[in-house]
């Protein structure tokens, strides 16, 4: 090979190369500033806390979790939040639908509101006869889709009131800090979601679409658990769920619609995906369908 066409070859390789690697390095540049953006708009969240439960446990425990949220988020004026949260008066405000849930958000005009619930309780056990647990729960809610994109229940337990609530006040900064990893990530999956595919849904009663249609059905019905958690604190709740099952009765999602917290949820979302579907039919051809299911839980009572 001539020392001419070496050169022209080697500088076609040399400009490819280059092309490449300019390349790269706008896809990694869009990439920054795609991730330094999210950072942006993640630092301006707007939260909002609200008390629905108003004692002296709550205000004091959601006094210092402000003050440490405020150090990554914009943490709006409680008593305008409180105002419009209260204009809603849902009756059970720990367990919302999503359309509650973003009417609120929308209502306050945060990008996030958290419920946030303490007490302090004096128990019984075998072990220390008598003690005093001082607890706070914690939902927090995306207003742009009603979910319930964090929950969680932190105590202490002690032989004295006072100790108890140091204890508990004390978990507050990391508490904050999962609260934000928690968001972090909700809001890159918020951005990245896709809208859900269009089902059509169960028909009206006597309507033309409700004739020869048969709706989905499971094989054997399983009963979601009551979880420990939720009994220990006697919650009380109804958790809705949609689901889309397709046409040979495959369970392709699931979106909770109403939430509760304790655990609930996921026990409903676990049962639904354990049992064996009949797809929905019209005229003997089966099809698609998206159904809403409701469960309800209650306290169970010490002789059953």
């Amino acid at each position: 090979m001539s020392s001419k066409k070496f050169n022209q070859k080697f500088n076609v390789s040399n400009i490819k190369l280059k092309q490449q690697l300019v390349s790269l390095a706008c896809g990694l540049l869009f990439l920054l500033i795609a991730h330094c953006s999210l950072l942006a708009a993640f630092a301006q969240s707007k939260l909002a806390i609200l008390v629905p439960e108003k004692n002296t446990q709550s205000r004091n425990f959601t006094e210092k979790f402000e003050s440490s949220l405020s150090k990554n988020f914009k943490v709006l004026d409680a008593s305008l939040s409180e105002t419009a949260f209260s204009s809603a008066n849902y009756e059970k405000p720990f367990n919302l639908s999503l359309e509650e849930s973003k009417n609120i958000g929308a209502a306050i005009g945060c990008d996030y509101f958290l419920l946030v619930k303490a007490d302090t309780l004096r128990r019984y056990s075998f072990e220390k006869k008598e003690f005093y647990e001082s607890y706070a729960t914690i939902y927090v809610v995306s207003s742009r889709t009603g979910r319930l994109v964090f929950w969680k229940l932190i105590n202490s337990e002690t032989e004295t009131v006072e100790k108890s609530e140091r204890k508990l006040f004390d978990s507050i900064n990391d508490l904050s800090a999962e609260l934000s990893n928690k968001l972090k990530l909700a809001a890159k999956e918020e951005l990245s979601e896709k809208p859900a595919a269009k089902l059509e849904e169960l028909p009206a009663e006597n309507s033309p679409e409700a004739k020869n249609f048969r709706p989905p059905l499971p094989y054997k019905r399983i009963k979601p658990e009551y979880t420990k958690i939720a009994n220990l604190y006697s919650v009380e709740a109804t958790v809705d769920v949609e689901i889309d099952v397709d046409e040979k009765g495959k369970i392709l999602k699931t979106e909770i619609v109403r939430w509760a917290g304790f655990g609930l949820d996921e026990s409903v979302t676990e049962t639904i995906n354990k049992m064996q579907w009949r797809a929905a039919s019209r005229n003997g051809k089966t099809l698609p369908l998206r159904v809403l299911l409701r469960y309800n839980f209650k306290k169970i009572d010490s002789d059953e």
